[in-house]
């Protein structure tokens, strides 16, 4: 396992270009180009866990895309320690909403297939051994041999997390990734969560609609403004004592104090979204 690192974000801003098809051509037309988020500015310490959370369209999983190499941003720099983050790599382990699993392989040829890509000079008795280890660890122990397609959403999910686990990375990106299930089972995977990061202490980053589960795993919790050009608003240091129990969350000095503020920040910039869209 290596040491874990400081995540800087720094001056970070993406724009999108206009849309220019033909009819725009024909029309001698282009819309605007959109500034999606800008001026980002975060430090993130080692083994910290965050959320990131804001109304629709406010540029959420468009940081979250530019933290794990997937978009570059147009300004502004990400490091891990001194090294710049340009592109994807092992040191970024990422958990989708829509689980992006291999549907042809089993559960364990997901995770193996994950560690083969990462690790090809690992031994195949010690990729076997960690793949297990990991499938174990989310609680899919006797679902090995299950190919996605016999395994429910919450079931995709707990893959995904251990896909992204095994291997080893420093920093945990999870884009929604309970966004899709019923409440039960989202629920119960926030817990499987919990528990996680209880063990393995990862930097984590989590982009969430849910107050509930922003307060319920975070350490800190990034309150975005709406689009475009999103910025961040304010930070939220969440100190409740760990382990956390959902039963007692409502319970810990100044989570309500936490919740009015973050319900008050969505619905402010949701009602600005809803009023801009009317003139």
């Amino acid at each position: 396992m290596e040491t874990a690192t400081h995540l800087s974000i720094r001056g970070i801003a993406k724009t999108f270009p206009g849309r220019r098809g033909w009819t725009d051509r024909l029309l001698k037309k282009t819309s605007p180009d959109f500034v999606a988020i800008a001026d980002i500015n975060l430090e993130i310490p080692p083994n910290t866990f965050v959320s990131i959370i804001g109304p629709s369209g406010c540029g959420k999983s468009t940081l979250l895309s530019i933290v794990a190499g997937l978009l570059p941003p147009t300004q502004g720099s990400v490091f891990l320690g001194d090294r710049p983050l340009t592109q994807p790599g092992p040191d970024r382990g990422v958990v989708f909403q829509n689980y992006a699993l291999m549907p042809w392989m089993t559960v364990a040829e997901n995770l193996h297939f994950a560690l083969e890509t990462v690790f090809p000079t690992m031994s195949l008795a010690e990729r076997k051994t960690r793949v297990y280890e990991y499938i174990e660890l989310v609680g899919l122990k006797g679902a090995e041999r299950k190919h996605p397609h016999e395994l429910s959403g919450g079931m995709k999910q707990r893959v995904g997390i251990a896909r992204a686990l095994a291997i080893d990375p420093q920093i945990l990106l999870m884009d929604e990734p309970f966004g899709a299930l019923d409440a039960l089972t989202r629920g119960f995977l926030q817990d499987e969560v919990e528990r996680i990061w209880e063990q393995q202490r990862k930097t984590v980053i989590l982009i969430t609609h849910s107050i509930e589960e922003s307060l319920l795993l975070s350490d800190q919790i990034v309150m975005m403004t709406r689009g475009p050009a999103a910025g961040i608003a304010e930070l939220l240091t969440v100190d409740f004592p760990r382990p956390r129990q959902r039963a007692d969350l409502d319970q810990y000095p100044g989570y309500h104090r936490l919740k009015a503020r973050l319900e008050e920040h969505l619905s402010r910039e949701t009602r600005a979204i809803e009023a801009a869209r009317v003139r």
